[in-house]
């Protein structure tokens, strides 16, 4: 998922919002206009508790209302695809009113001509006739021409059309000057009826192209609406999922309490929706979990496994023995998070093989003991990023079998070996250090800036 939609005034399809003014109100404010409603296509998919727009604030939205915003979004669509192959209004002149009128009266006269073999008049006829149909035609030309075709085949259009005139030109020269000295041009009519054939097969092949056309723009309409409604489908699961966590880390005794079998349950919910999911779903879910301290690892009592508070009003943390309420392992392994939010997100000892973190920022996340091995961090903001606790000169990264110090930083560091850091950026010194030193050739080649005078400890 794309950033947030947020609301747009140019809304070409605005819902009129007057059926739920009371007539008597409408009657007593006449000169007061009605405030149209932004459509589904301005509509937060989100779904959020409130939201603000120049002063003016929404509730949220209830799955019932947001299923009605869907409809009306769909049937906004659907006038919008019907104007798209409909031609807009004619420009209402007084003076051509009559034209259809003037038009047959000068065929008649045209014809009239012809039958009595007046040549005088069944031309003045057919000026006429040419006259009338251009003055009524010539107004409203370029309306026609830019709903007809589409901008990028107008100059293709006319291409098409000045080829097929050289071409009757071209025939049209091609019997003269056969007599030696003569200068008259003789057309040759039979070559001009071929390419009248021609010019007709190529007339309904141009008719076929229109349809496929309009066949397409039926299906992106169709591919808006089908992603519109997976959007508010898969918040709607997550808003399900934030509730039944919180259902299961808040009790009648305290906060996080932390009984064995709700702690399984908790990571069951989360490893399932989390392959359920799009990237922006997966940041949603991680963002939430992370600002819960539900990734974190906390201090607890070993009988009861209750959390220990801190004395500044939240619980104490322990990133050697600590109990986190939902560990994510594996679950990310292979993901795509690419392009999402993911500030201050708690990632520690997370396995990320392979992870698609492309254009992610990753403002002050802690990735400390967390595997990045082959994973694309190209293009991520890595500012305050967390890879090791300690001195860089002494950090290293995990080990299976070795507990992490977190003073001298030994076994703290993330693993990095094969991962991509081309174009991060804001990337510090000590971090250059760390990924040059524990990244391994593979690594050190994508490094800003290179890796020049900074030790391969990793030894591959």
């Amino acid at each position: 998922m794309n950033p947030e939609p947020t609301p747009n005034s140019s809304n070409p399809n605005p819902r009129d919002n007057s059926s739920s003014v009371n007539p008597s109100q409408r009657g007593n404010n006449p000169g007061t206009p009605e405030r149209p409603q932004g459509s589904m296509a301005n509509a937060t998919p989100e779904l959020q508790a409130s939201s603000s727009h120049n002063g003016v604030t929404t509730e949220a939205l209830s799955p019932s209302d947001a299923l009605a915003e869907l409809n009306e979004y769909q049937q906004n669509l659907g006038r919008q695809q019907l104007s798209m192959i409909s031609l807009p209004p004619l420009e209402d002149n007084p003076r051509s009113s009559p034209g259809g009128v003037l038009v047959l009266i000068a065929i008649a006269i045209m014809v009239f001509g012809l039958a009595i073999d007046n040549i005088l008049l069944g031309f003045a006829g057919a000026v006429a006739t040419f006259a009338i149909s251009l003055r009524i035609i010539w107004p409203n030309w370029s309306r026609i021409w830019i709903q007809l075709v589409p901008n990028p085949w107008r100059a293709v259009v006319i291409a098409f059309v000045g080829l097929l005139t050289g071409i009757i030109g071209l025939l049209m020269l091609s019997g003269s000057n056969q007599e030696p000295g003569s200068r008259n041009i003789q057309i040759n009519w039979e070559a001009i009826g071929a390419v009248g054939e021609i010019v007709g097969a190529l007339g309904q092949i141009l008719i076929a192209i229109i349809a496929v056309y309009v066949a397409w723009r039926q299906y992106v309409i169709s591919k808006e609406l089908t992603i519109q409604q997976n959007r508010i489908t898969q918040q709607q699961t997550i808003d399900t999922f934030f509730q039944g966590v919180s259902d299961l880390a808040l009790n009648a005794e305290g906060l996080l309490e932390d009984w064995p079998q709700e702690r399984a349950i908790a990571e069951g919910r989360t490893a399932a929706i989390l392959a359920s999911v799009d990237s922006e779903g997966k940041a949603k879910i991680i963002r939430f979990l992370s600002q819960s301290r539900l990734l974190t690892p906390l201090m607890r009592d070993r009988h009861l496994g209750r959390p220990i508070l801190d004395g500044d009003g939240g619980y104490a943390e322990d990133r050697v023995d600590g109990v986190r309420v939902i560990a994510l392992g594996v679950m990310l392994a292979g993901s795509d998070l690419s392009g999402t939010d993911l500030r201050w997100t708690e990632l520690t000892e997370a396995n990320l093989v392979r992870a698609d973190l492309q254009n992610c920022d990753l403002v002050k996340a802690n990735l400390s003991r967390a595997i990045l091995y082959e994973a694309n961090l190209s293009g991520s903001d890595i500012n305050g990023t967390r890879f090791f606790y300690g001195p860089v000169e002494t950090a290293s990264p995990r080990s299976r079998t070795k507990r992490p110090n977190y003073q001298t930083g030994e076994h703290t560091g993330t693993v990095v070996e094969n991962a991509n850091f081309s174009k991060v950026e804001r990337m510090s010194d000590s971090q250059r250090y760390y990924i040059c030193a524990w990244g391994g050739s593979k690594t050190r080649q994508t490094v800003p800036g290179g890796c020049e005078g900074i030790p391969n400890l990793l030894g591959r």
